[in-house]
């Protein structure tokens, strides 16, 4: 199934998965457009693809030549013959468009074996490529419309996929399913379409609005009839979805992937490809579950046929309400156009030039260029001799942009005076300290063995013990270690039975050593 058709245009995008580099070779294909002679070389595609037509896979220079005067005679703007043809297939080649081949078998004797007897075909994407840029000149605006006859292929659709489901029958699921691929993304991409060209109609009518008066009546009779088809069918839709889905949707995949003939896909992928073409067709027609899970392709979300729906009746008042806005500028003889003309005939009937200018400007809210420059930071990077169209640009400021003033530092913030909230934040931190003093002070009055410590005296033995395990050290075949404060020295003393402090958060246990608690030792200051 083709996602554009069934999924959004983002979701498609993002199924692609190609790296730069792929894109770049891709974009490539389309490369002929842009060459200076784009005309000649989509006839000699034209050739190509005639000679395919043909059952011609592998066609030689001279077979493309005969192929381009058979279009020369049946198209006046076809060349009977392109110069250096051999040349641009070549080129063709080289964009990945075709494939060169060599086929010695065309030689019929020596000499022209020594010559190049190479042979064209297209390659599969080259082929796409071309396709693409075909659809686009082909495609005419006249041709959009809304297909109200599909419902009825749809809805029959639906009702022999559930009896080939109910029958066993493989080869009619999978016949089935690609109708209803290919019909679902027929009528996706003609809505899409028709609507892309009624916003065309509608921006255009200020420049001719006879067009859209002319097509006024066939427009909403089409849109009306569309909308009451759409709505009549729906209920029917709905219930052939369900009735398929009862049938079993697991055995309908399995189903379909053990008779699908991709050769080159393993089951379990295209079992995958199968159950996202159903969920992509459930989502235009079924109505959500109140309790679907967010792996299903539809999520508490109406179905995209009624969405289709609605946006049909918004077409519809739109161009109503387009024709009412195209009747009364007619009724009253004013629109743009007539003010383009009264504002042309009142500059054809100023007094000179300058007042013409003027009055253009005031019209158009023109003014005069501006130019203005800064110094790059590095003066000897740029030549003096360099124009302003090569040099380099320079960053502007916002002041001289808007303004036209080069932007100063401006008045100097007065400063702020903070010895409140220093004061403030010293007497804190005194506070704090004393009370870790404090702490400190009945922790090694009463210990840390025998009694439960408090928050604020499990936060001085853990500061503590943080510092005695950062300076641990090995003397004499012993491991030492200790951390100390402004009131006392904690050691961790090796013991097989270990120890344990008996907090309000529970018990700490220290595996292997005791604690040993000394007030600190200060050393006595040297005299002078």
């Amino acid at each position: 199934m083709a996602e554009n058709g069934l999924a959004d245009g983002a979701e498609a995008g993002a199924d692609l998965d190609l790296d730069g580099l792929e894109t770049a070779t891709r974009l490539r294909l389309f490369g002929f457009v842009r060459r200076d002679d784009q005309l000649l070389y989509l006839w000699v595609l034209r050739a190509m693809d005639r000679l395919r037509f043909a059952h011609v896979s592998q066609a030689h220079t001279d077979d493309v030549a005969t192929a381009l005067a058979e279009l020369a005679s049946q198209h006046q703007d076809a060349p009977a013959e392109a110069e250096n043809l051999r040349q641009r297939l070549d080129n063709l080649a080289e964009d990945g468009v075709l494939h060169r081949l060599e086929d010695p078998a065309r030689a019929g004797k020596l000499s022209a074996y020594r010559n190049r007897q190479s042979v064209y075909q297209f390659s599969e994407l080259g082929y796409l490529a071309f396709r693409a840029v075909s659809g686009v000149l082909a495609a005419r605006i006249e041709d959009a419309n809304l297909s109200r006859l599909v419902f009825s292929d749809i809805l029959r659709d639906f009702e022999g996929l559930a009896r080939a489901n109910r029958d066993a029958d493989a080869d009619e699921i999978v016949r089935r399913l690609t109708s209803l691929d290919r019909v679902v993304e027929d009528m996706a991409q003609r809505t899409a379409r028709f609507h892309l060209t009624l916003g065309d109609i509608t921006r255009t009518t200020d420049t001719s609005p006879e067009v859209f008066l002319r097509h006024k009546d066939a427009l909403l009779s089409h849109l009306h009839n569309f909308v009451v088809e759409l709505e009549r069918y729906l209920p029917r839709l709905t219930s052939a979805v369900a009735a398929v889905e009862q049938t079993g949707v697991a055995t309908l995949l399995d189903r379909a992937a053990m008779a699908d003939e991709r050769p080159l896909l393993g089951h379990d992928r295209i079992r995958e490809d199968w159950a996202r073409r159903w969920a992509a067709l459930r989502a235009w027609f079924a109505i959500p579950d109140a309790g679907q899970s967010a792996a299903d392709a539809v999520v508490a979300a109406p179905p995209r046929a009624v969405e289709v729906r609605d946006t049909a009746r918004m077409a519809v008042s739109a161009v109503i309400a387009l024709l009412r806005q195209i009747t009364d500028a007619q009724r009253s003889g004013v629109n743009r156009s007539t003010q383009l003309k009264h504002l042309a005939a009142w500059v054809v009937d100023t007094a000179d030039e300058e007042a013409a200018h003027a009055l253009m400007s005031a019209a158009f809210n023109l003014r005069s260029a501006r130019h203005f420059g800064t110094v790059h930071e590095d003066e000897e990077l740029i030549s003096s001799r360099s124009t302003w169209w090569d040099a380099p640009g320079v960053e502007v400021s916002m002041t001289l942009f808007a303004k036209g003033k080069a932007p100063t530092p401006g008045v100097p913030k007065p400063v702020v005076d903070k010895r409140g909230s220093r004061q403030h934040l010293r007497s804190q931190q005194a506070a704090a300290r004393a009370a870790e003093r404090d702490s400190a002070a009945r922790l090694l009055g009463a210990g840390v063995h025998g009694r439960v410590l408090d928050a604020a005296e499990l936060r001085v033995l853990l500061k503590l013990l943080t510092r005695a395990l950062e300076s641990r050290s090995m003397v004499a075949g012993r491991v030492t270690a200790s951390g100390s404060n402004d009131v006392l020295t904690m050691r961790l003393v090796p013991s097989p039975g270990g120890s344990a402090v008996q907090t309000e958060h529970g018990v700490l246990h220290l595996p292997g050593y005791a604690l040993e608690l000394a007030p600190l030792r200060r050393r006595a200051k040297a005299g002078l």
